[in-house]
C-alpha cells in the first residue's frame, strides 16, 4: 500500500478521518463524531505470505497457567540435503528453536499484541539427508512483563523445504506435532517482580534431555498438539483460546501477524573475567524461604576462600551438607543475555544464579538486592549445563550452590551475548582517555538498551519508552548508520494509543495498563507520561530528517494528529496545560529538576509548543495536509503566548517556574527544561536568550537540573549558543567520572547511583555520544535523508576527535587535531547531499560562501559532495 492510498484507508472509530480534509472544522466535526477516537491502522509495510494450512497450535487443554514451558517436536525425514529451508515461525510468548538438539534462534520481537510480529525462518543449513528433529520450546508469561502487555498462549511454524530437484514441502504447525507439558519448570510459577514474568525454577531430573534430537523416543506424555481456531495470519491473541486469567475469548476485530521488520540478534559467548569472592552460608531458615519471601536474618554470611581453581575457568567446591556456597563472578564490561554455567554435582544438589549490574565485594553476601533477579536450577546426577531461558542485563554473577555433600566444580560460566547486528562500526575515537573511555561507555549502552525495542535500562524493567528514551535513536542513526530498529519503534510505539486519545508511553509492556487501573483507585502516582508522547512527535519528525522515510511515518501520523486533538482537549481557562489533576495520564517531564508538580506547568507547554510548530507542523506539511499543519501550528503559537503571559519575568528575562506563586514560595524556581526549549526553539520573548544561556552555563541553584537522560536539552541549547567550552568541562567533570562508566563501561540513569541497589547502570541516557554530533560536529540534517546539511565544529579545548556520521546518503568523518588556535579539521564528505559548513567569522577559508541564516559573528560556506577538506582553523 503506497503512502497516498494509506492516507485514504485510515479510519477511526465512529467514522472516518479522511486526511485530505484537513480544515479545523473537519477536525472538530470528527472529534465530535467520536470523543474517543483511535486510529485504525492498516500495515504500511511488507507482509507476510499466506501461512495456511499452518495453524496457530498448543498443549491439549482447556485453561494454561502463567510460566508454563510446552515443548513442540516434530520429526522430519529427508532424502537429501534440501537446497532451501526457510519459513516462519512465532509464539506467545517466547520460544527457543533447536534443530537436530542444535540451538537455533530465540523470539520473537516484542510487539502490540494485536500486531505481533513472526520471525523468518532459515534451516538450510541445519537439515541433513535422513531423520531430523524440529524442537521448539515456548514460555507462555501468562502474567504482565516489561515486554509483554498480554496475550494467549499459541505456537505457529511453516517452513518450506525445497528438494535438489526444486521440488517443495511444507512443514506446518498442526495435529501432526507433539506436545508435552515441561514440568523441569513448574507450571504457575510466580511473577519474579511487576514487570518480570518469569521467576525460574528448573529441575534438569525433571527434563527429557535429547527431546530435540534423533535419537529420542517420545513416550505417552507427549500428546498430538491441539490446533486453534483462528487465522495463522493474524497472532495467537485471535484465536479461539480461551485465556482464562484475562476471561479472553474471542480476539480484537484489527488484528495481524506481520513480518519481523528488524534482523535476528547475533549472540555471543562471553565468558566471565574472574572470580571475585567467596563465602559460606549458614541457613537459620530454608532457602526457598528466603529467596520466595525475602525473610530478615535468614543466614550467617562467613567470608573465607570456599573454591579452589583447579584448572582455568574451573572452580571445585567441597560442600558438607548444611551450609551453601556462594561464588561471586564479575565480567568486564555490563552484557546483556543469557547467564550459564555448568555444574557437575550430585543429584539434587541445587543452584541460585543471581545476577547484578553493580556490586562492591565486602557488601551483601547475597546479591539478591535488584527486584529479586535470580534463577533455581536444580542437577541431576553428573555434568548439567545450565542456561536461563530469559535474557538478563549482569556484571555480576554469583552462584549460590547448596542441597549437597561432597565435591561440586563449577566451570564455562558465561553470558550468552545479544546485540543488535549493526550494519557499521561506529567511529568514535578520542586522544583524552577519560572522554573515549566515555564515548565506549555510550556505545555499549546502546549495545545494551537497543536491541529489539528502544529500552530504558534492560536490568530493571526493559521498557520501551519515548521522551528520555526516545533520545537513543540520534546514536542509534549518527554512530551505526542504523534505520530498520527506528523505523520499527515508530510503528511499535504508536500502536500503544488509547481509545482516549493519548499513549501509554513504554508501549508495549504491561506498565501503563495496570498503572489504568491504579490509577482507577489513587494508589500510584505514575499514569500514562503525556510529554512522553508529546516527545514522540520529536521522535517522529527526527527520524524523517535523517532518512526522508516518509513511509516510516505512515502508521504513527495519524495517531500523532489524534494526540494533538487529545491535547487540545485539555488546554484550560488560562491557555495552557494542566499538570495536575489530570485522572489516568500524568505529566512527568523529570523528577529530579522539580520541587513542585506544579513547576513543571512552564516547562511541558512550552515543550508542547514547540513540538507542535517545529515538528508536528511540518510532519503535516510533508503528507501534504495544509489544514492540520494550519490548526497545529495555531495550536502551538497559542500555548507558547498563554505560557509567556503567566511564567515570563519581564524583570529578569527568564521563564520562572513558579512566577505565579514567588510571593507564597518567596525563592525563585528556573529549570534546565524550560529554559534550553526556550533557546532551542526562539521561544524568549524579543529573542532574549542571553539569561537563559547564562543560567545554562552557570546552573545557579535556583535551576533545577535535570537527570542524566534530559541532560542533552542543556547541552543541545548551549550548543546553539556556541558554548562549547560549557559542554566539554561537563563530559570532563559530570559524566566521564560516572561510577558505571569506570567499572562497567555503561551510562547510569542517575547522576549517582550506588552498588547493590535497584539503581540502573546501563540506562538510555546517551547523551554523550548524541551531544559529540550534534553539539561538537553541529551535524544537523536541513532537509530530509540528509539531501541539505549543516556541519558548525565547536571543539572548544578537545585536542583530538575522530568522528563519523553514517548518514543515509554516506558516511560523513570530521576529524580534528591540535590545539585551538593551532587546529586542523579534515572532512570528508558524503557522495551526495549538498553540505554547509558554518564557521566564526574571524577564520580564513578557501571556500564558496552559502546563503542561509548563520549565528551572530558566523559565515556560512558551501562543501563539494564527495570532497575531502582539510583546513586550519584557530576559533574553532
Amino acid at each position: 500500500m503506497n503512502r497516498r492510498d494509506f492516507l485514504k484507508t485510515s479510519a477511526v472509530a465512529g467514522g472516518s478521518l479522511v486526511l485530505a480534509d484537513n480544515t479545523p472544522a473537519a477536525a472538530a466535526s470528527a472529534a465530535r463524531k467520536d470523543s474517543t477516537a483511535k486510529a485504525v491502522i492498516a500495515s504500511t509495510g511488507p507482509r507476510l505470505p499466506d501461512l495456511s494450512p499452518a495453524r496457530w497450535i498448543w498443549y491439549p487443554s482447556a485453561r494454561t497457567l502463567q510460566n508454563t514451558f510446552i515443548l513442540f517436536r516434530r520429526e522430519v525425514v529427508l532424502t537429501a540435503k534440501p537446497r532451501r529451508a526457510t519459513g516462519w515461525i512465532s509464539a506467545d510468548s517466547r520460544y527457543r528453536l533447536e534443530v537436530n538438539g542444535q540451538r537455533v534462534q530465540w523470539g520473537p520481537a516484542p510487539s502490540d499484541p494485536r500486531w505481533a510480529e513472526a520471525d523468518p525462518l532459515d534451516l538450510t543449513s541445519h537439515l541433513e539427508a535422513g531423520r531430523n528433529v524440529i524442537g521448539v520450546t515456548v514460555l507462555f508469561y501468562g502474567a504482565g512483563d516489561g515486554t509483554w502487555p498480554l496475550g494467549k498462549p499459541g505456537f505457529l511454524f511453516s517452513l518450506e523445504i525445497e528438494q535438489a530437484d526444486g521440488h517443495v514441502d511444507r512443514i506446518v504447525s498442526d495435529g501432526e506435532w507433539r506436545a508435552l507439558v515441561c514440568r523441569a519448570w513448574r507450571p504457575g510459577r510466580a511473577k519474579r517482580w511487576y514487570l518480570r514474568a518469569l521467576q525460574e525454577e528448573f529441575d534438569s531430573r525433571l527434563y527429557p534431555y535429547g527431546w530435540s534430537g534423533t535419537g529420542f523416543q517420545p513416550d505417552g506424555q507427549w500428546l498430538a498438539a491441539m490446533p486453534l481456531t483462528g487465522s495463522p495470519n493474524k497472532p495467537a491473541l485471535s484465536t479461539n483460546y480461551y485465556e482464562y486469567m484475562l476471561d479472553l475469548g474471542g480476539g480484537p476485530p484489527n488484528s495481524e501477524l506481520r513480518p519481523r521488520s528488524i534482523p535476528l540478534l547475533r549472540e555471543s559467548l562471553v565468558p566471565v573475567a574472574k572470580l571475585t569472592e567467596t563465602l559460606w552460608l549458614e541457613w537459620h531458615s530454608t532457602p526457598e524461604d528466603y529467596f520466595d519471601f525475602r525473610i530478615p536474618n535468614a543466614f550467617k554470611a562467613t567470608r573465607e576462600q570456599v573454591a579452589v581453581e583447579a584448572a582455568p575457568g574451573q572452580w571445585r567446591v567441597e560442600l558438607d551438607g548444611t551450609r551453601g556456597a556462594a561464588l561471586t563472578f564479575e565480567f568486564q564490561e555490563q552484557v546483556v543475555g543469557w547467564p550459564g554455567f555448568d555444574i557437575e554435582a550430585p543429584a539434587g544438589t541445587t543452584i541460585e544464579l543471581l545476577v547484578h549490574e553493580a556490586h562492591a565485594p565486602g557488601g551483601p553476601p547475597l546479591i539478591n538486592t535488584h527486584f529479586d533477579s535470580w534463577t533455581r536450577f536444580i542437577c541431576r546426577d553428573g555434568l548439567n549445563h545450565f542456561e536461563t531461558f530469559d535474557y538478563e542485563s549482569l556484571r555480576w554473577l554469583q552462584l549460590h550452590i547448596h542441597n549437597a555433600k561432597g565435591p561440586v566444580s563449577v566451570s564455562n560460566i558465561h553470558v550468552r551475548r545479544r546485540v543488535f547486528p549493526w550494519p557499521n562500526e561506529p567511529r568514535a575515537k578520542t586522544s583524552e582517555a577519560p572522554l573515549q573511555r566515555l564515548l565506549d561507555a555510550s556505545l555499549n549502552t546502546l549495545n545494551n538498551c537497543a536491541q529489539e525495542t528502544l529500552v530504558d535500562g534492560m536490568a530493571r524493567e526493559r521498557q520501551q519508552y519515548s521522551g528520555d528514551g526516545g533520545h537513543q535513536l540520534h546514536g542509534v542513526h549518527l554512530a551505526f548508520g542504523e534505520t530498520r530498529l527506528p523505523a520499527r519503534y515508530l510503528s511499535t510505539f504508536s500502536q500503544g494509543m488509547t481509545k482516549e486519545g493519548f499513549f501509554l508511553d513504554c508501549w508495549p509492556a504491561y506498565d501503563r495498563l495496570a498503572r489504568l487501573v491504579e490509577r482507577q483507585f489513587d494508589l500510584s502516582g505514575w499514569g500514562p507520561i503525556l510529554d512522553h508522547g508529546v516527545g514522540f512527535n520529536f521522535d517522529c519528525w527526527s527520524h524523517y530528517l535523517y532518512t526522508g522515510d516518509l513511509d516510516a511515518l505512515c502508521e504513527p501520523y495519524p495517531r500523532l494528529l489524534l494526540f494533538a486533538q487529545y491535547l487540545r482537549s485539555l488546554v484550560g481557562a488560562d491557555g495552557l496545560l494542566p499538570v495536575e489533576d489530570l485522572g489516568i495520564p500524568s505529566v512527568w517531564i523529570d523528577h529530579a529538576a522539580y520541587k513542585r508538580q506544579r513547576h513543571k506547568q512552564c516547562a511541558f507547554n512550552l515543550y508542547t509548543a514547540a513540538i507542535m510548530q517545529r515538528c508536528l507542523t511540518p510532519m503535516c506539511r510533508a503528507f501534504g495536509d495544509a489544514g492540520q499543519a494550519e490548526t497545529t501550528d495555531q495550536f502551538g503559537q497559542d500555548l507558547l503566548r498563554a505560557t509567556v503571559r503567566k511564567y515570563w519575568s519581564q524583570q529578569r528575562s527568564l521563564f520562572i517556574n513558579n512566577l505565579p506563586w514567588l510571593a507564597e514560595e518567596k525563592a525563585v524556581r528556573t529549570c534546565d527544561r524550560s529554559l534550553a526549549t526556550a533557546v532551542l526553539f526562539d521561544q524568549c520573548p524579543g529573542g532574549k536568550t542571553e539569561n537563559a544561556v547564562r543560567s545554562l552555563a552557570d546552573c545557579p541553584p535556583e535551576m533545577g537540573f535535570s537527570y542524566p537522560a534530559n541532560a542533552g536539552w542543556r547541552l543541545w541549547a548551549l550548543a546553539r549558543a556556541g558554548r562549547a567550552d560549557v559542554i566539554v568541562k561537563d563530559l570532563r567533570e559530570r559524566w566521564a567520572p560516572m561510577d558505571s562508566v569506570r567499572l562497567n563501561n555503561t551510562l547510569q540513569e542517575d547522576w549517582k547511583a550506588a552498588p547493590d541497589s535497584g539503581a540502573q547502570w546501563s540506562h538510555c541516557a546517551v547523551v554523550p555520544l548524541y551531544i559529540a554530533y550534534h553539539g561538537l560536529l553541529g551535524l544537523k540534517p536541513l532537509a530530509p535523508g540528509f539531501q541539505r546539511y549543516e556541519l558548525r565544529p565547536q571543539l572548544a579545548d578537545l585536542a583530538n576527535l575522530d568522528l563519523t556520521a553514517f548518514t543515509v546518503i554516506g558516511p560523513l568523518n570530521v576529524r580534528a587535531q591540535g590545539p585551538r588556535g593551532n587546529r586542523e579539521v579534515t572532512l570528508r564528505l558524503p557522495p551526495s547531499g549538498h553540505g554547509e559548513l558554518v564557521l566564526p567569522r574571524e577564520e580564513e577559508v578557501e571556500l564558496p560562501a552559502a546563503s542561509g541564516p548563520v549565528p551572530a559573528g558566523h559565515r556560512r560556506y558551501s562543501l563539494s559532495p564527495g570532497s575531502t577538506v582539510t583546513l586550519h582553523l584557530k576559533q574553532v
